[in-house]
């Protein structure tokens, strides 16, 4: 064997991704596979000076003398390997570890490690020591800072080479907290939590026991184990702001960041998803059970009051904490908020057990050491407990206790602080500054003293309240003869949120905007939901007629048609202007889904009542409205003179968002008439402006609408131009809808150029997606008679198009290959 370097040191880790499924594909071959693998990686690296230090199963750890040597080998070696069915995740840091009679020692080797095994197949990665000393003869994609698996602090990496792979399997993709607080007393129910998830491979435990007791860190801290023992890496979901069954699959969805259907997304990729406080949607059950049956490679950690109870399941109960962690927690968080306490052994454990152990109540208690001697503390404990169990004998005896240890807290608390307490109850998925201090009446010194007595949390610019302790929030807004007062505070201001931003949505903030609603979407739902509960369905019109764009935007427009079904009868005494303006987003939401037998008339008695109050903006919007059936419907004469007038009402106002959608119609219209030229123009017109202004979603509107009536001409060149111009601006601006219409645009470029299996493909995920997202394609004859006979024809590539993801269809749909 070669010496091994000293001094400075390069080292390069290598794994095959997926071998395990790779020996089930290949069988008897897999040897030869092998055999291969190893002999090209072996020649890569002693062309370049590489000393093999350990190879243990299908995995190198190779060291150089020189940076520059290492990528190079590693870059060889992914080249070789190309023509091969393996995919080799490589990883290479530098470093000076100390050599000795055993090999190599030190942090630098566990660095090189845990970066190789967050790439993936076919991927070098390279730290950014290694990266400060090449000579720039190699092409490195700054990939950010990274937190990985048993490393206390993040560090930067590159990626060698442009293409395109998944996040890296660290800690920041699967959204765990940035500080993962050391388990105290759970090394023997991890460990076991770890085979179970790891080694056996069950593809659903759920980690049950009473609210408090530490299963979501239980679930954090398995889960930064295990981030690397999965292709695509591990992904925490939480739940707690979701009240409604139905929302668990899209609340996934969003977490994996994708607008797909979450089943879709995943299909065959090797993932773990934590779904943090599933109980209070637990009969969401059949959902998961069905998400594990058509996702045959993904594993489910959840932590829930109760079992899920489905086939496969495993329930992994916990404990409350022995004496000595529990002891140790207490003393650990006293000391965070009073540097240099001390207590005696003995007071602390009759503490702990007075709080039964658990986490959430030993951490609460110990926040007031600033204020109460451990002595103190005992006595009042001693007081608190009997008094709040003896008042609600119904409930379970350990709901009773974290009942008590949150009752005792409260009342640390003064009225004020009382009082704010129990009213930011009224919000789920959290607050900012603002709504605290407009709804609840905060003043910034009470909230810092609820925050400082870990009664809400902060994270950023929001603020939040741990589940356990909003559900005995909500019990003291209940009691306080304030909740009425307060959830009309919260719906108004959720309504003037919507209603101060409407006309942002085709601006230059949009995106701040869409980004403010995706955060605050769990509050719109209580809002609604308050508001139809409390028969203030004027109310509650006002806010879904300011969220006409919202609904389109984030996929919601069956959300959107359930709360217009449930306020729409029983609006008959609101006013009219509210209603006719909650009739508009109707006709907008029908209209999208292409249920014109809805859209119509909706938009036809807004129109009717802004005539009769004389409010020309709302003539002006309701004709733009109406204008789209009949086009739609093959009746664009119909729609001439609505545009007509709208347009001269859009003007006389100075309403730029409306001359812009306006004149995207006319476009539209002229074309379906048959003057393509003076279409095209108006179509041209409509997108310049829109540029011009930064409403970036109605200029990509207009220059789709102008790659149609370029495919209809049969000026495929001009139409392609088009079609990826919007499929660009589409995905970046994270409009899905415009993406399925880029997707279908150049699927019928393809079909026109002949190119049968391209085209193929783009209409698999084009009609796929459709599905998913729950609309229907405007003009959709326009691609479906182009593309229906080449779907056909190639079979095959069509499904292979159903079953791509959003981000590797437009890579295939931008693709000039």
């Amino acid at each position: 064997m070669p010496e091994l370097p000293s001094g400075t040191v390069t080292f390069l880790f290598t794994d095959i991704e997926g071998s395990t499924r790779l020996l089930e594909e290949l069988g008897e071959r897999y040897s030869d596979v092998l055999g291969e693998h190893n002999r090209l990686l072996r020649e890569a690296f002693e062309r370049h000076d590489g000393v093999e230090i350990a190879t243990q199963g299908d995995s190198f750890v190779v060291a150089f003398t020189g940076a520059g040597d290492a990528v190079a080998a590693a870059a060889e070696a992914q080249r070789a390997l190309a023509a091969t069915p393996v995919r080799v995740r490589m990883g290479l840091h530098t470093g000076e570890p100390e050599l000795t009679d055993e090999g190599y020692v030190g942090l630098d080797v566990h660095r090189a490690a845990r970066i190789g095994a967050a790439a993936h197949g076919g991927q070098v990665v390279v730290s950014e020591t290694t990266r400060s000393l090449l000579d720039g003869e190699f092409e490195l994609r700054d990939l950010g800072e990274h937190r990985l698996k048993d490393l206390g602090f993040p560090i930067r990496l590159f990626q060698l080479g442009r293409a395109e792979f998944p996040p890296l399997r660290s800690l920041n993709h699967a959204h765990l907290p940035l500080e993962v607080v050391p388990l105290l007393g759970r090394k023997r129910e991890l460990g076991e939590l770890l085979r179970l998830l790891g080694s056996e491979r069950v593809r659903i435990v759920t980690l049950t026991g009473p609210g408090g007791i530490g299963k979501t860190s239980v679930a954090v801290a398995a889960a930064s184990e295990l981030v690397e023992s999965f292709d695509e890496g591990v992904t925490l979901v939480e739940l707690a702001a979701i009240r409604e069954p139905s929302l668990v699959l899209p609340t996934i969805a969003n977490a994996l960041d994708t607008e797909s259907d979450a089943a879709a997304y995943i299909g065959t990729r090797e993932l773990m998803l934590v779904l943090d406080n599933l109980e209070q949607v637990v009969s969401a059950a059949g959902d998961l059970a069905h998400l594990l049956a058509e996702c045959p490679n993904l594993t489910v950690l959840t932590t829930s009051r109760e079992p899920l109870r489905i086939s496969g399941e495993r329930e992994f109960p916990l404990k409350p904490l022995a004496e000595a962690p529990a002891v140790e927690l207490f003393r650990q968080r006293a000391e965070a908020v009073l540097p240099g306490f001390t207590a005696d052994y003995g007071r602390l454990a009759e503490i702990c057990r007075r709080l039964d152990s658990l986490p959430l109540a030993i951490e609460l208690a110990a926040a007031r050491v600033k204020v109460l001697p451990p002595g103190e503390l005992l006595a009042r404990l001693d007081r608190r407990l009997p008094i709040l169990t003896a008042s609600r004998r119904d409930l379970p005896e350990r709901q009773r206790t974290l009942r008590a240890t949150i009752e005792w807290s409260y009342e640390l608390c003064s009225g004020q602080e009382q009082q704010l307490f129990g009213r930011l109850a009224v919000f789920s998925g959290g607050f900012t500054l603002d709504a605290a201090e407009t709804v609840c009446d905060a003043e910034l010194d009470t909230l810092a003293s609820l925050l400082d007595k870990s009664l809400i949390r902060r994270e950023a610019e929001r603020f939040s309240m741990l589940e356990t302790i909003r559900e005995y929030a909500v019990e003291r807004l209940d009691e306080s003869g304030e909740a009425d007062l307060i959830g009309r505070r919260h719906a108004e201001y959720m309504t003037e949120l919507a209603e101060s931003v409407e006309s942002d949505y085709l601006g230059p903030q949009q995106a701040a905007v869409r980004e403010r609603f995706r955060i605050e979407w769990d509050n719109v739902r209580t809002a609604l939901g308050w508001a139809l509960e409390s028969g203030e369905i004027e109310l509650g019109l006002r806010l879904v007629g300011a969220l006409a764009m919202v609904w389109l935007d984030q996929n919601l427009a069956v959300e959107g048609e359930r709360w217009l079904q449930a306020f729409l009868p029983r609006s008959e005494s609101v006013d009219a202007g509210v209603r006719a303006k909650a009739l508009m987003a109707g006709a907008t939401v029908a209209g999208v889904r292409s249920q014109y037998e809805l859209a119509r008339p909706r938009a036809e008695e807004a129109l009717d009542h802004f005539r009769s109050v004389g409010s020309e903006a709302g003539i002006a919007w309701s004709l733009t409205g109406l204008a789209v059936a009949p086009l739609e419907l093959g009746n664009p004469e119909e729609a001439g003179p609505m545009l007509e007038e709208a347009e001269a009402l859009h003007r006389k106002l100075g309403n730029d968002a409306g001359v812009r959608r306006v004149l995207h119609l006319r476009g539209q219209q002229a074309a379906l008439v048959g003057d393509v030229d003076r279409g095209r123009e108006i179509l041209q017109e409509s997108a310049k402006l829109s540029r011009a202004t930064g409403d970036m979603f109605s200029m990509a509107s207009s220059i789709h609408s102008l790659g149609d009536l370029e495919l209809a001409s049969r000026n495929l060149d001009a139409a392609e131009e088009d079609y990826r111009e919007v499929l660009r601006v589409s995905w970046e601006i994270s409009s899905d809808r415009l993406v399925c219409y880029g997707v279908a645009g150049l699927a019928a470029v393809a079909a026109e150029r002949g190119d049968t299996e391209r085209a193929a493909l783009l209409w698999g995920f084009a009609e796929a997606y459709e599905e998913r997202l729950n609309f229907t394609l405007r003009r959709r004859e326009l691609y479906a008679d182009r593309l229906d006979e080449p779907a056909a024809a190639s079979r095959d590539r069509y499904d292979a198009g159903r079953r791509l993801d959003v981000g590797e269809a437009v890579k295939a749909a931008l693709s000039l290959d």
